[in-house]
């Protein structure tokens, strides 16, 4: 096999110098005929998706991970939609970033390019597949993909599928391919290949951030790990305070932009918990609380045991809240460059001096002054689609639209020139 994932490296590396010379009609007729192929094949794809399912019962699968592996009607007709979607959207690649002429006479622009190869390694949702698949060959780069072994079989027949309507479309078929052999060796070796990969997308938990930062050879794009704190400061609208903090909390519990600890200035504590465990009552939030707030909470019966210390590092992705509260506004941001991921995290404050300290001193990718955590989102930001949350700081941050699929290129024109 190790020479089939050199094999598939040197395609991909072959079909990212067509993809990046394909004009923006061509990659959308590529992408248009994917999204006919998807809706035209759908009863063979659902019938894929059948065995992934019956073995994930098998193995006995939460019932939320077979939620996330379930291929219906609609949600294949999503898919395809999402494609179409990504047709509408506006082409980075060609576009002149700046420029202009030196006192050499040398005239110099940045113009964006596509990456080239790009690795995804994820977890068990198939529309991964198509949603990154898309994305990327709208960026004229190719990728391959690794998915998990609970969709085997989905990833297979969907990346056959984009294979078939690549070819239809005059393009390579190895522009997107799939490793679809669930021995977990071939992971380390993709993230060996910086031979062919420029840049590998990990989708999924912590650990499997870890395992990629630790023994890839080539540059990772790290996020998706989100502990979000909100800081509910003495001068904030306590009453608008509590939609807000239950948008964050209990929306989606699953997503990485969800608020995972809650800190409260002490000064308005014994005013605000109270009202707080009575508002989040009927979605059921469970407390994990510092000896302070466990006091409060405990005295309105809500229900709340004492935080532990490696709780405040953790994305519970569930209605589990930590609430710690501190003295001031120097001691929040200390605990949230102590225990944050770099995510999101925000201020409910009617101070805007504060509100501008906050921002700046607090390094997340994302800072919220009086609004949710939940809007860290390519969709919600105007990016239209997103690759990935990255919380670090080279090349992208925050929310992946489909400019940082792209890097770019100096390109210098001259009259014969020389450098004097």
């Amino acid at each position: 096999m190790t020479t089939t994932l050199q094999e598939m490296g040197k395609r991909a590396k072959q079909a990212s110098f067509v993809l990046a010379q394909l004009s923006q009609q061509q990659k959308n007729q590529a992408l248009d005929m994917i999204a006919q192929q998807l809706e035209a094949q759908s009863e063979k794809i659902l019938a894929e998706n059948q065995k992934d399912i019956a073995l994930a019962k098998q193995n006995g699968l939460s019932d939320a991970i077979i939620d996330r592996l379930l291929l219906t009607p609609s949600r294949l007709s999503g898919m395809a939609n999402d494609v179409r979607h990504v047709i509408s959207l506006a082409d980075p690649v060609g576009k002149l970033i700046d420029g202009g002429t030196l006192d050499s006479g040398l005239k110099i622009e940045r113009i964006r390019v596509p990456l080239g190869v790009i690795g995804t390694i994820y977890e068990a949702r198939p529309n991964v597949t198509i949603d990154v698949a898309s994305l990327c060959l709208k960026t004229g780069n190719a990728v391959i993909l690794r998915g998990g072994k609970e969709t085997q079989y989905s990833n297979k027949i969907l990346v056959e599928v984009v294979q078939q309507a690549l070819v239809q479309a005059g393009l390579p078929q190895y522009a997107v391919q799939a490793i679809t052999d669930p021995d977990r060796n071939l992971v380390m070796e993709l993230l060996k290949l910086d031979r062919y990969v420029d840049m590998i997308i990990p989708r999924g938990g912590a650990s499997l951030h870890e395992l990629c930062k630790q023994h890839s050879t080539i540059p990772v794009i790290v996020g998706g790990i989100g502990v979000c704190h909100l800081f509910v400061e003495q001068s904030a609208d306590l009453d608008k305070a509590l939609p807000l903090i239950e948008n964050a909390k209990t929306q989606r519990p699953s997503t990485c932009n969800t608020l995972e600890t809650l800190l409260v200035q002490h000064s308005i504590a014994a005013q605000f918990l109270p009202k707080l465990a009575q508002y989040l009552s009927a979605k059921q939030v469970k407390f994990h609380a510092d000896p302070t707030a466990l006091a409060i909470l405990q005295s309105v019966q809500a229900d709340v045991e004492p935080v532990q210390a490696h709780q405040l590092r953790q994305e519970w992705l569930s209605y589990d809240l930590n609430v710690v509260i501190v003295d001031d506004m120097e001691q929040a941001i200390n605990h949230i460059r102590e225990y944050g991921s770099q995510h999101s995290d925000g201020i409910l404050t009617g101070s805007q001096q504060l509100a501008q300290q906050f921002v700046t001193q607090v390094d997340s990718a994302a800072v919220y002054v009086n609004a949710s955590t939940r809007f860290t989102d390519g969709g919600q930001f105007g990016l239209g689609a997103e690759v990935a949350v990255s919380t670090q700081k080279l090349h992208a941050r925050g929310p992946m639209g489909l400019e940082a699929l792209t890097t770019y290129k100096w390109v210098c024109v001259g009259d014969y020139s020389t450098r004097g």
